[in-house]
């Protein structure tokens, strides 16, 4: 858990503003109805700071709600403000927090657990049943995010940032830590093979924390030719495979990326019906397909996915696709690993049987813990090659769009929700910064 911000000296207690005060803060009603609106801020509270916002990155699940006023399970019921991917400036302090000044870096943890739960002693918050987690209508009322200009916010969980970390990088500590989780609870060892499903920021930085973890091929795939071209040659990647057309429009439930139910085989509530058997045993086959010409890509030759030593030591889904566990299934070898980092269609149908036979581990990882100051300090040491000679690549050359100012948040979203813009380049990460 982050360590205490209070302290026994005495606290430095710098309002910089009146006891409350108007700022801009951008607001959903519901899907697409993005309004910018104004409201009152008070002075933080005690143990808390007060923060301008410079930066926030657009998440895939910022734009779920966005579009839809929900993300999978979890519908807003009252007014959100998204945002959970953000760093800025100290403002003002409250009472009894030492260790900060006005004017300093923060890149902020937005979730919240209550520290007192077994599961929080544990040092595990992120599993805490009490989370507050900013921009998420999974606690009521909503834990506002971070599209505001100021926020007041515990300084327990505001992590100082030295002048050589960018606010656009420190806002992708954010997805940097789910990365970094997702390594943690896959414990590859020096030498091992992975293979990550999904280019999008998440799949990127997995790729790249299980290079530094030591992971000697790491190959990344994706329905979108320019996010593994750009993981290839960024260094993000060893190796890149992109997934044929005829193959991610004609497989189950959805693809990578692709979120039509057109062609459903297995519908997507995870029943199977008597008429869907056969199209189910279709999926598994394209899953099949999917997962040896990865390996072959990695490989270099044609594998034969079915002998024993066939098979990555690890795979990453980051994509929550039905068709991509089943490809996950398939490519790991036997004693290996399957790790689920991204999440999306919540009831399943999956191949059991390929993971019991094989003695495959299945995990999950939901957000992160106690990954802020691992991320900080690999990015300040980003120009020191680690094992194996690897650097962690620029983080900032992963932002591709900016909008300045909240009242640019309704194109910000819209862009966000493609892969390409209007010129044909590339859409990655999406960021939203302060005016």
């Amino acid at each position: 858990m982050a360590p205490s911000a209070t302290g026994d000296s005495a606290p430095m207690h710098i309002p910089a503003m009146s006891k409350a005060s108007t700022i801009n803060a951008s607001v959903l009603h519901g899907p697409r109805d993005l309004r910018l609106e104004q409201k009152h801020i008070q002075e933080p509270g005690i143990g808390e700071l007060q923060v301008a916002i410079k930066t926030t990155g657009i998440c895939g699940s910022d734009v779920s709600y966005y579009k839809k006023f929900a993300n999978g399970d979890l519908c807003a019921c009252q007014p959100l403000s998204l945002g959970h991917e953000s760093s800025g400036t100290v403002v003002a302090i409250g009472p009894h927090v030492t260790g900060f000044n006005v004017g300093d870096r923060v890149a902020l943890e937005v979730g919240i657990p209550c520290g007192q739960c077994g599961i929080c002693r544990q040092g595990r918050y992120n599993l805490c049943k009490k989370m507050r987690f900013r921009s998420s209508a999974k606690s009521f009322p909503h834990f506002q995010g971070t599209l505001q200009d100021r926020i007041n916010h515990p300084a327990t969980w505001c992590h100082k940032l030295p002048e050589n970390i960018s606010f656009d990088a420190a806002a992708l500590l954010e997805p940097l830590s789910v990365a970094l989780h997702a390594v943690n609870r896959a414990t590859p060892t020096p030498g091992s093979s992975a293979l990550v499903l999904g280019a999008g920021a998440v799949g990127l930085l997995t790729a790249a924390m299980a290079r530094q973890s030591g992971c000697s091929t790491v190959t990344i795939a994706d329905v979108d030719q320019g996010r593994v071209n750009f993981a290839i040659a960024k260094g993000f990647a060893t190796h890149g495979y992109v997934v044929p057309k005829q193959l991610h429009t004609s497989s189950s439930c959805s693809s990578l990326y692709n979120s039509s139910n057109s062609g459903t085989s297995t519908p997507c509530e995870g029943v199977m019906t008597p008429a869907s058997t056969i199209s189910f045993q279709s999926s598994l086959d394209t899953a099949k397909t999917l997962a040896a010409e990865m390996l072959a890509e990695a490989n270099g030759s044609s594998p034969l996915i079915d002998d024993e030593g066939d098979g990555v030591d690890i795979t990453f889904e980051c994509t929550g696709k039905e068709v991509c566990m089943h490809t996950a299934l398939y490519a790991t070898k036997a004693g290996g690993k399957v790790i689920m980092v991204g999440m999306g269609t919540p009831i399943q149908t999956l191949p059991m049987s390929v993971a019991h036979l094989r003695e495959i581990d299945i995990l999950g990882i939901f957000r992160y813990a106690n990954t802020y100051a691992t991320g900080i300090k690999l990015l300040c040491a980003r120009n020191r090659p680690t094992r194996g000679g690897y650097a962690l690549p620029n983080l900032d050359e992963m932002v591709t769009h900016r909008f300045k100012g909240l009242d640019n948040a309704k194109g910000a979203f819209e862009l966000a929700s493609r892969t390409v813009d209007d010129d044909g380049n590339l859409v990655l990460k999406v960021v939203i910064e302060a005016e």
